[in-house]
């Protein structure tokens, strides 16, 4: 396993995060310093690598896609197949089920990223102007990323980015990621003050991160 990611930020305590790829991203104050990190990392060191061996059962269970006819893919939390058509048209369409034309099913990866990226755009873009306007945050632009482990993210410039991956998840998911990042905009770190921004535009937020926690893994082809 690779070392610990640290990641230094205003916040006041040391958070320890295993991500889905086992991984595990340390959240740190900036003082903190490697003898409160390392002493954090043996208190829990059993959890840690209870929460590891599970990344791993689940990683193991996974099936990579291979973007055949018949497999099945998420879309905003439903799953459609793939069927290979002998449409001329050179794009990836959705109607029911995904198609794509037999002629160009080489580059059936490269046309679902296309065709997920260009959704997600219209999408997050919608769901930030949404609950930016309705609760007075400023945001310059949405930006997508291809993370694969960080569903978002924010700067104090008022970016927001936000994987397009997530558009794999259901809406109410999407907009629980959104609210988040939203939130940090306010306040950087994940202190009372923050979290309480958070219940009052989302009371529910709680469910709806559970959610992601545990069906994270399955927002990935790989």
């Amino acid at each position: 396993m690779p070392s610990p990611q640290i990641i230094r930020s205003k916040r006041k305590t040391i958070a320890l995060v295993v991500q889905s790829n086992g991984e595990l991203l340390i959240r740190a104050p900036q003082r903190a310093t490697l003898k409160q990190i390392n002493a954090m990392l043996s208190k829990h060191a059993d959890w840690i690598a209870k929460k590891q061996a599970q990344a791993k059962t689940a990683q193991a269970a996974f099936t990579p896609r291979e973007f055949v006819k018949g497999e099945k893919f998420l879309f905003l939390g439903e799953n459609y197949a793939f069927e290979l058509t002998n449409t001329k048209k050179p794009t990836l369409t959705l109607n029911g089920r995904f198609q794509l034309a037999q002629t160009i099913q080489g580059e059936a990866k490269k046309h679902f990223e296309k065709w997920y990226k260009k959704e997600a755009r219209t999408i997050f873009n919608e769901r930030v102007a949404y609950y930016a306007t309705k609760n007075g945050f400023d945001v310059k632009k949405v930006k997508l990323s291809s993370a694969r482990t960080r569903w978002g993210s924010c700067s104090a410039k008022g970016y927001i980015n936000l994987t397009w991956r997530l558009v794999m998840a259901p809406l109410e998911i999407i907009d629980y990621v959104v609210v988040h990042e939203l939130c940090h905009l306010r306040e950087a770190n994940h202190s009372k003050a923050y979290w309480a921004q958070v219940v009052a535009i989302m009371p529910d937020y709680k469910s709806r991160r559970k959610w992601l926690k545990e069906n994270g893994r399955d927002l990935h082809w790989e």
